[in-house]
Protein backbone atom coordinates (compact mmCIF):
# COMPACT_ATOMS: atom_id res chain seq x y z
CA UNK A 1 0.00 0.00 0.00
CA UNK A 2 1.67 3.19 -1.19
CA UNK A 3 1.05 6.33 0.83
CA UNK A 4 1.23 9.79 -0.71
CA UNK A 5 3.89 12.50 -0.30
CA UNK A 6 3.57 15.66 1.78
CA UNK A 7 2.06 18.73 0.16
CA UNK A 8 3.46 21.93 -1.32
CA UNK A 9 3.06 24.02 1.81
CA UNK A 10 5.69 26.53 0.65
CA UNK A 11 3.43 27.84 -2.11
CA UNK A 12 0.48 27.87 0.27
CA UNK A 13 2.35 29.88 2.89
CA UNK A 14 3.43 32.35 0.18
CA UNK A 15 -0.17 33.33 -0.66
CA UNK A 16 -0.89 36.96 0.15
CA UNK A 17 -3.91 37.60 2.34
CA UNK A 18 -6.39 40.34 1.57
CA UNK A 19 -6.20 42.81 4.49
CA UNK A 20 -10.01 42.72 4.72
CA UNK A 21 -10.02 38.96 5.36
CA UNK A 22 -12.45 38.04 8.12
CA UNK A 23 -10.53 37.21 11.29
CA UNK A 24 -7.53 39.48 10.66
CA UNK A 25 -7.00 42.46 12.97
CA UNK A 26 -8.40 45.68 11.55
CA UNK A 27 -4.93 47.22 11.39
CA UNK A 28 -3.14 44.11 10.12
CA UNK A 29 -0.27 44.82 7.71
CA UNK A 30 -0.10 43.20 4.32
CA UNK A 31 1.05 39.67 4.99
CA UNK A 32 1.10 36.14 3.65
CA UNK A 33 -0.52 33.04 5.07
CA UNK A 34 2.87 31.96 6.42
CA UNK A 35 3.34 35.29 8.23
CA UNK A 36 0.28 34.91 10.47
CA UNK A 37 1.99 32.88 13.16
CA UNK A 38 4.87 35.34 13.63
CA UNK A 39 2.80 38.44 14.39
CA UNK A 40 2.69 37.85 18.16
CA UNK A 41 -1.10 38.00 18.24
CA UNK A 42 -3.05 36.68 21.20
CA UNK A 43 -6.78 36.07 21.40
CA UNK A 44 -6.88 36.82 25.13
CA UNK A 45 -4.87 40.03 24.73
CA UNK A 46 -7.56 41.38 22.44
CA UNK A 47 -5.42 41.33 19.29
CA UNK A 48 -8.09 39.60 17.16
CA UNK A 49 -11.47 41.03 16.19
CA UNK A 50 -14.42 38.99 17.43
CA UNK A 51 -16.03 36.80 16.32
CA UNK A 52 -13.09 34.63 15.37
CA UNK A 53 -12.67 30.92 14.69
CA UNK A 54 -9.69 29.26 16.37
CA UNK A 55 -8.28 25.74 16.41
CA UNK A 56 -6.35 24.54 19.43
CA UNK A 57 -3.22 23.01 17.95
CA UNK A 58 -2.46 20.55 20.75
CA UNK A 59 -5.95 19.03 20.58
CA UNK A 60 -5.79 18.97 16.78
CA UNK A 61 -2.51 17.06 16.80
CA UNK A 62 -3.81 14.61 19.39
CA UNK A 63 -6.98 13.90 17.37
CA UNK A 64 -4.96 13.27 14.22
CA UNK A 65 -2.59 10.93 16.05
CA UNK A 66 -5.50 9.08 17.70
CA UNK A 67 -7.21 8.32 14.39
CA UNK A 68 -3.89 7.29 12.84
CA UNK A 69 -3.45 4.79 15.67
CA UNK A 70 -7.04 3.56 15.38
CA UNK A 71 -6.77 2.86 11.66
CA UNK A 72 -3.37 1.19 12.01
CA UNK A 73 -4.60 -1.08 14.80
CA UNK A 74 -7.74 -2.10 12.86
CA UNK A 75 -6.39 -2.88 9.39
CA UNK A 76 -7.78 0.29 7.83
CA UNK A 77 -6.43 3.19 5.86
CA UNK A 78 -7.97 6.62 5.93
CA UNK A 79 -8.83 8.94 3.08
CA UNK A 80 -10.16 11.83 5.18
CA UNK A 81 -12.90 13.93 3.70
CA UNK A 82 -11.24 17.17 2.64
CA UNK A 83 -14.60 18.94 2.31
CA UNK A 84 -14.73 19.17 6.11
CA UNK A 85 -11.91 21.71 6.32
CA UNK A 86 -10.81 22.54 2.75
CA UNK A 87 -7.51 23.50 4.38
CA UNK A 88 -4.38 22.14 2.66
CA UNK A 89 -2.41 22.74 5.87
CA UNK A 90 -4.73 20.24 7.57
CA UNK A 91 -4.59 17.86 4.59
CA UNK A 92 -0.82 17.87 5.05
CA UNK A 93 -1.15 17.03 8.74
CA UNK A 94 -3.41 14.10 7.86
CA UNK A 95 -0.99 12.90 5.18
CA UNK A 96 1.90 13.17 7.64
CA UNK A 97 -0.11 10.90 9.94
CA UNK A 98 -0.54 8.28 7.22
CA UNK A 99 -3.54 9.26 5.10
CA UNK A 100 -3.75 7.06 2.00
CA UNK A 101 -5.65 9.71 -0.01
CA UNK A 102 -7.76 12.82 0.45
CA UNK A 103 -11.48 12.54 -0.25
CA UNK A 104 -13.23 15.34 -2.15
CA UNK A 105 -16.89 16.03 -2.90
CA UNK A 106 -16.65 18.28 -5.98
CA UNK A 107 -14.32 18.92 -8.91
CA UNK A 108 -13.45 22.31 -7.40
CA UNK A 109 -12.19 20.46 -4.34
CA UNK A 110 -10.25 18.04 -6.54
CA UNK A 111 -8.67 21.12 -8.13
CA UNK A 112 -7.54 22.43 -4.74
CA UNK A 113 -5.97 19.05 -4.00
CA UNK A 114 -4.15 19.08 -7.35
CA UNK A 115 -2.93 22.64 -6.83
CA UNK A 116 -1.10 21.78 -3.61
CA UNK A 117 0.20 18.39 -4.65
CA UNK A 118 -2.21 15.72 -3.38
CA UNK A 119 -1.29 12.67 -5.46
CA UNK A 120 -4.36 10.51 -4.78
CA UNK A 121 -7.95 11.72 -4.49
CA UNK A 122 -11.17 9.85 -3.89
CA UNK A 123 -14.04 11.88 -5.35
CA UNK A 124 -16.97 10.70 -3.24
CA UNK A 125 -19.53 11.59 -5.87
CA UNK A 126 -20.45 10.52 -9.37
CA UNK A 127 -19.15 13.16 -11.81
CA UNK A 128 -22.02 14.39 -13.95
CA UNK A 129 -21.99 16.74 -16.93
CA UNK A 130 -19.36 16.99 -19.64
CA UNK A 131 -17.20 19.69 -17.95
CA UNK A 132 -16.86 17.69 -14.73
CA UNK A 133 -16.20 14.40 -16.51
CA UNK A 134 -13.63 15.96 -18.82
CA UNK A 135 -11.90 17.51 -15.81
CA UNK A 136 -11.57 14.03 -14.26
CA UNK A 137 -9.83 12.62 -17.33
CA UNK A 138 -7.63 15.69 -17.73
CA UNK A 139 -6.48 15.30 -14.12
CA UNK A 140 -5.21 11.80 -14.88
CA UNK A 141 -2.59 13.38 -17.19
CA UNK A 142 -1.11 15.49 -14.35
CA UNK A 143 2.67 15.59 -14.55
CA UNK A 144 4.25 13.52 -11.81
CA UNK A 145 1.32 11.14 -11.58
CA UNK A 146 -2.13 11.43 -10.06
CA UNK A 147 -4.64 8.73 -9.11
CA UNK A 148 -8.33 9.58 -9.17
CA UNK A 149 -11.15 7.45 -7.82
CA UNK A 150 -14.80 8.40 -8.21
CA UNK A 151 -18.24 6.88 -7.68
CA UNK A 152 -20.98 5.55 -9.95
CA UNK A 153 -24.53 4.71 -8.98
CA UNK A 154 -26.36 4.29 -12.29
CA UNK A 155 -25.88 2.76 -15.72
CA UNK A 156 -26.46 6.20 -17.24
CA UNK A 157 -23.64 7.57 -15.11
CA UNK A 158 -21.29 4.79 -16.21
CA UNK A 159 -22.20 5.49 -19.84
CA UNK A 160 -21.31 9.17 -19.36
CA UNK A 161 -17.95 8.23 -17.85
CA UNK A 162 -17.23 5.74 -20.64
CA UNK A 163 -17.95 8.45 -23.22
CA UNK A 164 -15.56 10.75 -21.35
CA UNK A 165 -12.85 8.07 -21.62
CA UNK A 166 -13.42 7.88 -25.38
CA UNK A 167 -13.13 11.67 -25.71
CA UNK A 168 -9.99 11.90 -23.58
CA UNK A 169 -8.36 8.49 -23.13
CA UNK A 170 -6.48 8.17 -19.83
CA UNK A 171 -2.74 7.40 -19.78
CA UNK A 172 -1.65 3.81 -20.05
CA UNK A 173 -1.84 2.22 -16.63
CA UNK A 174 -3.78 5.09 -15.04
CA UNK A 175 -7.50 4.56 -15.69
CA UNK A 176 -10.33 6.39 -13.96
CA UNK A 177 -10.95 4.09 -11.01
CA UNK A 178 -14.62 3.64 -10.10
CA UNK A 179 -16.28 2.56 -6.86
CA UNK A 180 -19.88 1.40 -7.07
CA UNK A 181 -21.88 3.43 -4.56
CA UNK A 182 -24.35 1.50 -2.42
CA UNK A 183 -27.35 3.49 -1.17
CA UNK A 184 -30.61 2.98 0.67
CA UNK A 185 -34.28 3.86 0.20
CA UNK A 186 -34.86 7.49 1.14
CA UNK A 187 -31.13 8.23 1.18
CA UNK A 188 -28.94 10.26 -1.12
CA UNK A 189 -27.20 8.85 -4.18
CA UNK A 190 -26.25 5.18 -4.38
CA UNK A 191 -27.71 2.16 -6.13
CA UNK A 192 -30.56 0.76 -4.06
CA UNK A 193 -30.25 -2.98 -4.71
CA UNK A 194 -27.50 -5.57 -4.85
CA UNK A 195 -28.77 -6.65 -8.28
CA UNK A 196 -28.35 -3.11 -9.55
CA UNK A 197 -24.89 -2.91 -8.01
CA UNK A 198 -23.53 -5.99 -9.77
CA UNK A 199 -24.96 -4.75 -13.08
CA UNK A 200 -23.06 -1.49 -12.58
CA UNK A 201 -19.89 -3.37 -11.72
CA UNK A 202 -20.13 -5.40 -14.92
CA UNK A 203 -20.64 -2.25 -17.00
CA UNK A 204 -17.62 -0.55 -15.43
CA UNK A 205 -15.40 -3.59 -15.91
CA UNK A 206 -16.34 -3.74 -19.59
CA UNK A 207 -15.67 -0.04 -20.35
CA UNK A 208 -12.24 0.92 -21.80
CA UNK A 209 -10.54 3.65 -19.77
CA UNK A 210 -12.50 2.76 -16.62
CA UNK A 211 -11.50 0.30 -13.92
CA UNK A 212 -13.70 -1.27 -11.29
CA UNK A 213 -11.98 -0.38 -8.01
CA UNK A 214 -14.53 -1.65 -5.49
CA UNK A 215 -17.66 -0.73 -3.57
CA UNK A 216 -18.47 1.95 -1.01
CA UNK A 217 -21.26 3.60 0.94
CA UNK A 218 -22.05 6.63 3.06
CA UNK A 219 -23.88 5.39 6.13
CA UNK A 220 -23.81 8.65 8.08
CA UNK A 221 -27.43 9.60 7.32
CA UNK A 222 -28.80 6.40 8.82
CA UNK A 223 -30.35 6.82 12.27
CA UNK A 224 -28.79 3.96 14.24
CA UNK A 225 -25.71 1.72 14.22
CA UNK A 226 -27.94 -1.25 13.42
CA UNK A 227 -29.32 0.35 10.26
CA UNK A 228 -25.81 1.36 9.22
CA UNK A 229 -24.72 -2.27 9.58
CA UNK A 230 -26.93 -3.39 6.70
CA UNK A 231 -25.49 -0.86 4.27
CA UNK A 232 -21.91 -1.63 5.28
CA UNK A 233 -22.69 -5.34 4.83
CA UNK A 234 -23.89 -4.59 1.28
CA UNK A 235 -20.50 -3.13 0.43
CA UNK A 236 -18.59 -6.21 1.59
CA UNK A 237 -21.04 -8.64 0.00
CA UNK A 238 -20.87 -6.94 -3.39
CA UNK A 239 -17.07 -6.85 -3.38
CA UNK A 240 -17.07 -10.58 -2.67
CA UNK A 241 -19.53 -11.24 -5.51
CA UNK A 242 -17.51 -9.13 -7.96
CA UNK A 243 -14.40 -11.14 -7.05
CA UNK A 244 -16.27 -14.38 -7.70
CA UNK A 245 -17.32 -13.09 -11.13
CA UNK A 246 -13.77 -11.99 -11.98
CA UNK A 247 -14.75 -8.36 -12.54
CA UNK A 248 -11.60 -6.84 -11.04
CA UNK A 249 -8.56 -6.39 -13.26
CA UNK A 250 -5.60 -8.47 -12.14
CA UNK A 251 -3.65 -5.28 -11.39
CA UNK A 252 -6.53 -3.53 -9.62
CA UNK A 253 -6.36 -2.43 -6.00
CA UNK A 254 -9.67 -3.71 -4.57
CA UNK A 255 -11.32 -1.24 -2.20
CA UNK A 256 -14.18 -1.44 0.25
CA UNK A 257 -15.01 1.87 1.84
CA UNK A 258 -17.47 3.66 4.11
CA UNK A 259 -17.89 7.18 5.44
CA UNK A 260 -17.28 6.34 9.06
CA UNK A 261 -17.55 9.66 10.88
CA UNK A 262 -20.36 8.63 13.24
CA UNK A 263 -20.10 4.83 12.92
CA UNK A 264 -16.44 4.11 12.29
CA UNK A 265 -16.48 1.32 14.84
CA UNK A 266 -19.25 -0.48 12.97
CA UNK A 267 -17.33 -0.18 9.70
CA UNK A 268 -14.49 -2.21 11.21
CA UNK A 269 -16.76 -4.69 12.97
CA UNK A 270 -18.83 -5.45 9.86
CA UNK A 271 -15.88 -5.66 7.47
CA UNK A 272 -14.16 -8.02 9.92
CA UNK A 273 -16.97 -10.54 9.45
CA UNK A 274 -16.07 -11.22 5.81
CA UNK A 275 -13.20 -13.35 4.53
CA UNK A 276 -12.08 -12.29 1.05
CA UNK A 277 -10.19 -14.54 -1.37
CA UNK A 278 -8.05 -11.58 -2.51
CA UNK A 279 -6.44 -8.70 -0.61
CA UNK A 280 -8.71 -5.71 -0.06
CA UNK A 281 -7.94 -2.17 1.06
CA UNK A 282 -10.41 -1.05 3.71
CA UNK A 283 -10.79 2.71 3.39
CA UNK A 284 -12.39 4.94 6.01
CA UNK A 285 -13.35 8.45 4.86
CA UNK A 286 -13.99 10.22 8.17
CA UNK A 287 -13.22 13.93 8.07
CA UNK A 288 -14.74 15.48 11.20
CA UNK A 289 -12.53 13.52 13.60
CA UNK A 290 -9.73 16.03 13.08
CA UNK A 291 -11.37 18.88 14.97
CA UNK A 292 -14.25 16.80 16.39
CA UNK A 293 -17.06 18.87 17.94
CA UNK A 294 -18.99 19.51 21.15
CA UNK A 295 -22.39 18.07 20.16
CA UNK A 296 -23.17 15.58 17.38
CA UNK A 297 -19.81 13.87 16.90
CA UNK A 298 -19.14 14.08 20.64
CA UNK A 299 -22.32 12.05 21.20
CA UNK A 300 -21.35 9.60 18.45
CA UNK A 301 -17.91 9.08 19.96
CA UNK A 302 -19.41 8.54 23.41
CA UNK A 303 -21.54 5.74 21.93
CA UNK A 304 -18.49 4.20 20.26
CA UNK A 305 -16.53 4.17 23.52
CA UNK A 306 -19.45 2.61 25.40
CA UNK A 307 -20.51 0.00 22.81
CA UNK A 308 -17.64 -1.02 20.57
CA UNK A 309 -16.05 -4.46 20.70
CA UNK A 310 -12.80 -2.99 19.37
CA UNK A 311 -9.69 -2.09 21.30
CA UNK A 312 -9.42 1.70 21.06
CA UNK A 313 -6.16 3.63 21.36
CA UNK A 314 -5.48 5.45 24.60
CA UNK A 315 -7.02 8.88 24.93
CA UNK A 316 -9.82 9.89 22.60
CA UNK A 317 -11.20 12.59 20.35
CA UNK A 318 -11.71 16.07 21.81
CA UNK A 319 -13.17 19.29 20.33
CA UNK A 320 -10.43 21.49 18.87
CA UNK A 321 -12.50 24.08 16.98
CA UNK A 322 -13.98 27.03 18.86
CA UNK A 323 -15.66 30.27 17.83
CA UNK A 324 -15.14 33.21 20.18
CA UNK A 325 -17.51 36.17 20.42
CA UNK A 326 -17.90 39.22 22.61
CA UNK A 327 -20.75 40.06 24.95
CA UNK A 328 -22.48 43.01 23.35
CA UNK A 329 -25.15 43.63 25.96
CA UNK A 330 -27.45 42.10 28.54
CA UNK A 331 -30.65 43.89 27.48
CA UNK A 332 -33.07 42.00 29.71
CA UNK A 333 -32.93 39.66 32.67
CA UNK A 334 -31.67 36.23 31.73
CA UNK A 335 -30.74 37.11 28.12
CA UNK A 336 -27.31 38.05 26.82
CA UNK A 337 -26.49 39.15 23.27
CA UNK A 338 -23.15 38.31 21.65
CA UNK A 339 -21.38 39.32 18.45
CA UNK A 340 -21.70 35.99 16.62
CA UNK A 341 -24.35 34.63 14.29
CA UNK A 342 -25.27 32.22 11.51
CA UNK A 343 -22.55 33.68 9.31
CA UNK A 344 -19.90 32.65 11.81
CA UNK A 345 -20.83 29.28 13.29
CA UNK A 346 -22.65 26.08 12.35
CA UNK A 347 -26.27 25.68 13.41
CA UNK A 348 -27.58 22.88 11.18
CA UNK A 349 -26.79 20.10 13.68
CA UNK A 350 -27.24 21.95 16.96
CA UNK A 351 -26.68 25.43 18.33
CA UNK A 352 -23.23 26.34 19.68
CA UNK A 353 -22.36 25.48 23.27
CA UNK A 354 -20.86 28.17 25.55
CA UNK A 355 -17.72 26.70 27.10
CA UNK A 356 -15.64 29.37 28.79
CA UNK A 357 -15.34 33.12 29.25
CA UNK A 358 -12.63 35.73 29.73
CA UNK A 359 -12.54 39.38 30.76
CA UNK A 360 -9.73 41.15 28.85
CA UNK A 361 -9.04 43.80 31.50
CA UNK A 362 -6.14 42.09 33.26
CA UNK A 363 -8.26 40.71 36.10
CA UNK A 364 -8.14 37.08 34.84
CA UNK A 365 -5.08 34.99 34.06
CA UNK A 366 -6.96 32.41 31.95
CA UNK A 367 -10.46 31.69 30.68
CA UNK A 368 -12.92 30.27 33.23
CA UNK A 369 -15.54 27.59 32.62
CA UNK A 370 -19.14 28.73 32.22
CA UNK A 371 -21.85 27.11 34.31
CA UNK A 372 -24.50 24.88 32.65
CA UNK A 373 -27.12 27.62 33.06
CA UNK A 374 -25.67 29.41 30.03
CA UNK A 375 -27.18 28.19 26.74
CA UNK A 376 -27.67 29.49 23.22
CA UNK A 377 -31.32 29.63 22.19
CA UNK A 378 -31.17 31.42 18.83
CA UNK A 379 -28.87 32.82 16.17
CA UNK A 380 -29.51 35.67 13.77
CA UNK A 381 -27.18 36.55 10.92
CA UNK A 382 -24.80 38.43 13.21
CA UNK A 383 -26.23 38.02 16.71
CA UNK A 384 -26.25 35.22 19.27
CA UNK A 385 -29.05 34.96 21.85
CA UNK A 386 -27.85 33.30 25.05
CA UNK A 387 -29.92 32.51 28.12
CA UNK A 388 -27.88 33.32 31.23
CA UNK A 389 -28.49 32.97 34.96
CA UNK A 390 -29.33 36.23 36.66
CA UNK A 391 -26.12 35.92 38.66
CA UNK A 392 -23.95 35.18 35.60
CA UNK A 393 -20.60 36.98 35.79
CA UNK A 394 -20.82 38.04 32.15
CA UNK A 395 -20.89 41.73 31.27
CA UNK A 396 -20.50 43.78 28.12
CA UNK A 397 -16.99 43.47 26.70
CA UNK A 398 -16.37 39.96 28.03
CA UNK A 399 -15.26 37.21 25.63
CA UNK A 400 -17.03 33.85 25.35
CA UNK A 401 -15.67 30.74 23.65
CA UNK A 402 -18.18 28.38 22.05
CA UNK A 403 -17.97 24.74 21.09
CA UNK A 404 -19.62 23.87 17.79
CA UNK A 405 -21.45 21.03 16.09
CA UNK A 406 -20.81 19.83 12.53
CA UNK A 407 -17.34 21.19 11.76
CA UNK A 408 -18.06 21.29 7.99
CA UNK A 409 -20.51 24.17 8.29
CA UNK A 410 -18.30 26.19 10.60
CA UNK A 411 -15.19 25.86 8.44
CA UNK A 412 -17.02 27.06 5.33
CA UNK A 413 -17.80 30.38 7.00
CA UNK A 414 -14.10 31.29 7.37
CA UNK A 415 -11.46 31.77 4.69
CA UNK A 416 -8.87 32.01 7.48
CA UNK A 417 -8.91 30.27 10.86
CA UNK A 418 -6.37 30.92 13.60
CA UNK A 419 -4.24 28.10 14.99
CA UNK A 420 -3.60 28.77 18.70
CA UNK A 421 -1.58 27.24 21.51
CA UNK A 422 -2.93 26.30 24.94
CA UNK A 423 -2.76 29.97 26.02
CA UNK A 424 -4.63 31.12 22.87
CA UNK A 425 -1.55 32.71 21.33
CA UNK A 426 -1.72 32.58 17.54
CA UNK A 427 0.80 30.15 16.08
CA UNK A 428 -0.40 30.05 12.48
CA UNK A 429 -3.13 30.74 9.98
CA UNK A 430 -5.16 28.04 8.22
CA UNK A 431 -6.34 29.14 4.77
CA UNK A 432 -9.48 27.47 3.41
CA UNK A 433 -10.68 27.12 -0.19
CA UNK A 434 -14.48 26.92 -0.30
Amino acid sequence: MALIPRLDIVSLDALELDPSTKGLPYDAPRLTVGDVGSQGWSLLAGDLPLPVAVIRQDVLAANSAWMSAFTAENNLVIAPHGKTTMSPHLFDLQIADGAWAITAATLQQVGVCLRFGVKRVLLANQPIGRPAIDACFSALHTEGGFELYCLADSLDGVAFLAEGARRNPPPEGNPLRILVEMGFIGGRTGVRTRKGAIELARAIAAAPGLELAGFECFEGMLPTPETADGLIDDVAAMALLAMEEGLFATSARIIISAGGSAFFDRVVERFDLVSFPYPVLRVLRSGCYLTHDSIAYAAAFKRIVEETTLQLPEGGLEPALEVWAMVQSRPEGGRTMLTMGKRDVSHDAGLPVPLRWYRPDGSMTAPAELSPGHSVVALNDQHCHMITPIDSPLQAGDMVGFGISHPCTTFDKWSLLMLVDEDYRVTGGLKTFF
